[in-house]
Parts: structure tokens; sequence; C-alpha cells
């Protein structure tokens, strides 16, 4: 075997150990034979559901009295139970609602299980994998002015060791640890945010660029998390890059993060890039990214992001009619953390998660010029959807 597949099966592998570490997370085969993950024990409910879902879990057999409850975000709880068959439970739910609703869709339904979510850099197939050193480059030279369009990476911590200057909204936004589980390798996704933002900055002089913490140092975070940081954004937020995601257990939207992003987008100018993934899926769909196929009153403010080689789609690209545009995600080079293993500071990595920046950059840019950030979104489609039928993107 090559040393670059040894290097990415290694890599793989501690990832899928560190997930089957984490007691709390189940995961479901889809149709198409992709993993979807979610917390055990755990059922995300609106705050006007709470009731039905308790009646539901008494029914089942469940004590009430050993049913955890806490708050998520103001209108979502989280409900805890042990043993409790969280997909099962939910079906159940709605069923009940479905009986004392008549009418009522699953769009009313906001009872779901606690999915999780996994970053997009390339993490499965060919030589691609972790991150290689690559040699430092230089970005450009320009600072941060409070008049740019303010563009807010929703990712791992941001590592302060680094080439990248970008801001963090808050301490706790930042990360120091590079080898949590102490096994003497760089955890799979540090620097993924690093790597993000460098993208962007080096794609545009008009974006102020700061990090909010979600995923772990793995790239692993749940749907609650992901729904708080999308609701508490800053107001003046115009553009939000989402380089993780997931498949669901019912392939249908995931409806705690559908609650979420109509809070942060509907009635807002302010639009979301989000990767596709890299399972190389073209049947199963992938969110966040995959809302802009819901036809939610929202859903042209999110544009979903495949990745291009420089001539085609990339082999393990997700894609599918929900995606908006290809952009580069093959051996792209950007900002890092300085380490023993990567002394420059730069590094060599692919996936979605790369490709999604440069259409935040590309959106950055147009609202620089003036206009909204739908405006802005709306005319970078259009000049994918000029380039032709595989909608790419290309840098400059």
């Amino acid at each position: 075997m090559p040393a670059s597949d040894v290097r990415f099966e290694n890599w793989r592998s501690r990832r899928e150990q560190r997930l089957a570490r984490q007691g709390r997370l189940r995961s479901v085969t889809t149709p198409h034979g992709k993993r979807a993950w979610y917390a055990a024990d755990e059922l995300l409910v609106a705050d006007d559901l709470v009731g039905h879902a308790q009646d539901t879990l008494a029914a089942d057999g469940h004590d009430r009295s050993q049913v955890g409850e806490d708050e998520v975000v103001g209108g979502v709880r989280r409900l805890k139970v042990a043993g409790l068959d969280a997909p099962g439970t939910v079906r159940r739910v709605r069923q009940r609602l479905a009986q004392l609703r008549p009418g009522s869709t699953t769009d009313d339904q906001t009872v779901g299980v606690n999915h999780v979510f996994l970053s997009a850099p390339i993490y499965q197939g060919g030589p691609f994998g972790p991150p290689v050193p690559a040699v430092a480059a230089a970005l450009p030279g320009q600072r941060p002015t409070p008049d740019q369009p303010p563009v807010v990476v929703i990712d791992t911590g941001l590592w302060t060791d680094s080439p990248i200057a970008a801001a963090c909204e808050q301490p706790s936004d930042r990360e120091t640890e590079t080898d949590v589980d102490r096994d003497g390798v760089l955890d799979g996704d540090v620097g993924h945010a690093n790597f993000i933002a460098g993208v962007i900055l080096a794609n545009t002089t008009r974006a102020r660029v700061s990090v909010v913490k979600v995923l772990d140092t793995f790239g692993v975070c749940d749907e609650a998390k992901l729904a708080v940081a999308l609701t508490r954004l800053p107001a003046d937020t115009r553009i939000v890059n989402l380089s993780l995601g997931g498949f669901t257990v019912d392939d249908r939207p995931p409806v705690i993060l559908r609650w979420a992003m109509r809070r942060a987008l509907a009635g807002r100018d302010r639009v979301v890039v989000a990767a596709a993934g890299n399972d190389g899926n073209v049947a199963d769909p992938f969110w966040p990214a995959a809302f802009t196929g819901t036809g939610d009153a929202w859903s042209a403010q999110v544009a979903a992001v495949a990745a291009h080689d420089g001539d085609k789609l990339c082999e393990w690209s997700n894609t599918g009619p929900w995606v908006s545009m290809l952009a580069p995600g093959q051996d792209v080079t950007s900002t890092y953390i300085h380490h023993d293993e990567f002394a420059s500071g730069w590094a060599t990595w692919s996936g979605t998660s790369f490709a999604a920046p440069v259409v935040a950059a590309a959106i950055a840019e147009e609202l620089g010029r003036g206009g909204s950030a739908t405006a802005a979104l709306a005319r970078v489609r259009a000049r994918a959807d000029e380039a032709g039928p595989d909608h790419q993107i290309r840098l400059p």
C-alpha cells in the first residue's frame, strides 16, 4: 500500500475510534450505505411540543422522574433518558402529533434526534487524507476594517500560533490543544478553521473574518451546538461559512437545524455557504448544504458547494440537484498552524471544506462593491451558471 494510503487509513481510523469512544453516539446506515450519526438517549424538542414528547416517553415505559431536561437555546429543549430509542421515539411523537393535529406536516413537528455533524475535509478515499506541509505563501496585506462585510466561520476553534491574524469572537473560540487524546499524533481537524479563514483572505481583501467554535479537534459537533451558534450570530453577520455537515437518520432535513437556519436567515440580509461533503455521494442529501433544495422561504440564501479539481467534479465530492456550484477543492494550500510537523505554518489539504470558503470570498468580494448579501450570492451563482453545466467557480 502506498505511504499516502497508509497515512490516510491511519487518519480515518483515528476519527472512527474517536467517534466510537464517545459512548453517547450511535449511527444508522442510510439507504445508500452512508452513516448518519446521532446522540444516543437524547431528543431535541420545540418548547411547545415538550409535553407531547413527555407523554410519548411515558407511554413507552419511561418513568417521567428519570427524564432529564435542559434548554438548548430559547425555544428548544433537550430531553435525556437512558436506554432511549431516539429515532423510534421521534417517529412515535410525530405520529401522535399527526393524530392530535390533523393536517400538520413534519414542518410543524419540531422534534428530532440530536444529529452529529462532521467537518468536511476529505476523509475517505484516494491519496489526499490529512493535511501535508506546504511552502509558506503570502496573504494580502490589507487589514480588516469595520466597513468590510463580516464573514463568520463556524468551525473548529482558531489556533493563534498561526500565520493568520483573523479575530475570534471571544476567548472561548480559540483553540490550544493539538493532541487531545494524547496519542502523539496531531488530532484530525487541528487547524481546520485556520485553513478556511486563510482561503477566504487569500481570495478577497473585502472580508472581516471571525471564527466561532463548535467542532472539536476531530471535527465533531452535534446539532444542538450548531443550532446555538447559528442563533447567536452577531447581528451584522452577512456571510456564514459552514464547512461541516452530515446525513440524517431518515433522509429528511434535521428539524432543529432547520429551525435554527430559519432563525438565522429569514428576514435578514445574510447568506450561508455550506460544504457539500466528501462521500462521493449522489443520492443522500448532505445537511446543511442540502437546504438549498427544501423549498423553504430562505433556501435561496444558502449555497451548497461541491469541489472540482481544476477540470471536473472531484470523484470524492458529494453532488446532487441541491448543489449550487463547484469551486476548487483539491490540493488547496492555505494557512495552518505552526508546529514541529508544519514549520512554515502552511499546509496543503483537500475537501469541500475548502471549496466553500472560495465561494464565501467571492460573495464578500461582490458585497464589498455594494448591495445586499443575497444579491451578491445571486450574482456569484449567475456567474457559475454562465460557466456551463458544471457550474464551476474558478480562481482568477
